[in-house]
């Protein structure tokens, strides 16, 4: 748990003054009023009031609805003006004659005037604050404009964070080159040794959930020092300088907690490269980022503050805050390979009970591609899925069927397709099922199920990779192209006709397609040549435009795609038409069962036929050599 850092109780700042002065004047304007309205005035009933009428000692009369106000032409006991209750002339006349003594009761208006004069400037005050209020809280904090330029960034001890290097998995390279910041930090002066010091900072790249703010934490909790956490943008506010000012103030609060480290999450929210877009302007990002070289700048090397930034788009920081000198070191936190998946799992499992089959090392090897977010959701999944099913421990059954809906998503069982529909998405993967089991060297084949999953689709087949691939041939590329429209070529094949069931399948052929045309040179035609430049960008999406050709290289290049696109569909016809049979039985049993397993397909394709080998042979014999081979092989 994070706490925020005291500094003790806050002075009273200009705000308190001013509230004090308000409520003084408010009480002097109060006591005068009273004063003035009670001290000098005489009460008089209306006989007394009649007589002084009589006696010639009333100077100036003023006559009200109710009551009759005025002055004496002298003082009478100290009193210099008077006040009595107006009464109907009628009844006094004939009260007087008979000696009655006329009176009546004046009514204080004091608490109405008061109300009337305060309750006006009472809204006012209360809309001002109310406004004033809002206005600090979005740009200041509570504590006003006097706080607008102090550091939100949380504070941790080494008992707060709660993390060290052996909660963190599957990074061992990056938890590597970060034991030496620990190392320096614990012990500053065996570096200070030979005249080495620690790199001033480190920046923390990889895409999102690979585990790199758990690393920093975990290397606060490692050395037990103070940690300052803080987001990119805490520091940019609406008004111009703030975010500098609090860039200022919490390397002062890291400088005099030294040894210590600082933290900023989301680096490209205040270091996005400087334009010269006079058009957009951004004085205050721009204002936060000079400020925050400068600071590193002006780090000494041996006063134990240590520098650590993550991000996951770098391919929009700023030069200058990456060069050496700021950011002297880099570490990579990538997803995780095989082995670093099980040692991941094996952290997060400690909080669940697994079943005796639940063999980690397979369930690695089952998500590939998984960082250690999803990972950990994972984990969470089949601990839900084995929980709903009232299991005592969580088993490999349960693995995969969280797997399968991260994956593909929830199954909905409920959706209603016509048996029209039906057929055409059993016969489309059915498609991409039979064309990646004959293609030598593609992914065996787990699932394939004609249940809607997600948000569009209708069917899907489920490939389990058995390694982690780096590296793939052109052969490998077009081979994955050709599984991808399978499902094309067997409606084709069926139906004679096409269904808009391919379209996700044609977006990511297309992709690889284009992929080996500009950026990895593997057309014939347009040779060695890339036309796209790869950038390290982790968000998934494509930012980096083609380079300035010529009409006719642009026709050149989209002529090569739609060369390998046509190519991959007549060779998965092909592999589908030596099949015929084996589609249109293995289509009918996926009708009646709706999913089929990897032992259901492994029984309906015993005599596969394989491109280059001789129909109705199962795939394991040899088959002889025949003439023609050789050349039906090349052609596909």
């Amino acid at each position: 748990m994070a706490t925020p850092d005291d500094s003790g109780p806050e002075r009273p700042g200009a705000e308190h003054w001013l509230w004090m002065a308000m409520f003084a004047l408010a009480g002097f304007w109060l006591f005068q009023f009273f004063v003035n309205e009670t001290g000098s005035v005489a009460n008089l009933s209306y006989s007394e009031f009649q007589s002084y009428v009589n006696e010639g000692k009333i100077q100036s009369v003023t006559v009200g609805e109710t009551s009759l106000r005025g002055e004496f032409t002298s003082p009478i006991d100290g009193k210099t003006r008077f006040t009595t209750v107006r009464v109907e002339p009628a009844i006094a006349d004939s009260l007087s004659e008979s000696g009655v003594d006329v009176r009546g009761t004046v009514q204080s208006t004091f608490l109405s005037r008061v109300i009337g004069w305060l309750l006006p400037l009472a809204v006012i005050i209360a809309i001002w604050v109310l406004i004033s209020q809002r206005l600090m809280s979005s740009t200041g904090g509570f504590g006003g404009v006097t706080s607008m330029g102090r550091s939100r960034a949380k504070v941790f001890v080494q008992t707060e964070t709660g993390v060290t290097f052996d909660d963190v998995a599957g990074v061992d390279e990056a938890k590597l080159e970060l034991m030496e910041v620990v190392d320096f930090l614990k012990n500053p002066d065996d570096y200070g040794r030979l005249g080495a010091h620690v790199p001033k900072g480190v920046w923390l790249v990889g895409p999102p959930g690979t585990g790199k703010t758990l690393l920093a934490r975990a290397v606060a909790g490692q050395a037990g020092v103070p940690f300052y956490s803080i987001s990119g943008s805490e520091f940019v506010e609406l008004f111009v300088g703030v975010g500098a000012a609090r860039v200022r103030d919490l390397f002062e609060q890291a400088r005099e907690a030294a040894p210590s480290i600082i933290f900023i999450d989301e680096l490209d929210a205040i270091g996005r490269a400087r334009g010269v877009n006079q058009l957009a302007p951004h004085e205050e990002r721009e204002q936060t980022l000079n400020q925050l070289l400068a600071e590193i700048d002006g780090f000494d090397p041996t006063s134990g503050v240590v520098l650590l930034a993550a991000t996951n788009r770098p391919e929009i920081l700023d030069p200058a805050l990456l060069r050496a000198g700021r950011f002297d070191r880099q570490v990579l936190v990538d997803r995780p390979d095989k082995i670093g998946r099980e040692a991941i799992l094996k952290v997060h499992v400690r909080k669940i009970r697994l079943a005796e089959d639940a063999d980690l090392e397979q369930i690695a090897g089952m998500t590939t591609g998984f960082s250690g977010a999803d990972l950990a959701n994972l984990v969470n999944e089949a601990a839900i899925i084995a929980t709903r099913r009232r299991a005592s421990g969580v088993g490999l059954a349960d693995f995969e069927h969280a797997i399968e809906r991260i994956v593909a998503g929830l199954e909905k069982k409920n959706r209603v397709l016509n048996e029209k529909e039906r057929k055409t998405i059993a016969v489309h993967e059915m498609g991409h099922a039979l064309t990646s089991i004959a293609l030598p060297g593609s992914d065996p084949i787990q699932k394939v199920s004609i249940i809607p999953r997600g948000i569009g689709a209708l069917g899907y087949t489920i490939q389990r990779p058995t390694d982690d691939r780096y590296l793939m041939t052109r052969e490998e590329l077009e081979d994955k192209i050709c599984i991808l429209l399978g499902g094309r070529a067997a409606e084709l094949l069926v139906f004679e006709t096409s269904s808009t069931g391919a379209a996700d399948d044609l977006v990511k052929a297309t992709d690889i397609a284009r992929n080996m045309v500009e950026v990895y040179g593997m057309d014939e035609d347009l040779g060695q040549v890339a036309f796209q430049r790869q950038k390290m960008a982790y968000l998934g999406q494509d930012i980096a435009p083609r380079e300035q050709v010529s009409e006719a290289t642009a026709n050149r290049i989209d002529e090569a795609i739609a060369r390998i696109m046509s190519r991959a569909v007549e060779r998965s016809s092909e592999i589908l038409k030596r099949n015929r049979d084996i589609l249109d039985t293995s289509a009918e049993a996926l009708l009646k069962k709706e999913t089929l397993s990897a032992d259901d397909l492994a029984e309906l394709t015993k005599t596969l036929a394989r491109p280059g080998q001789p129909k109705n042979v199962h795939p394991l014999r040899k088959a002889k050599p025949r003439p023609g081979d050789a050349a039906e092989d090349g052609k596909t």
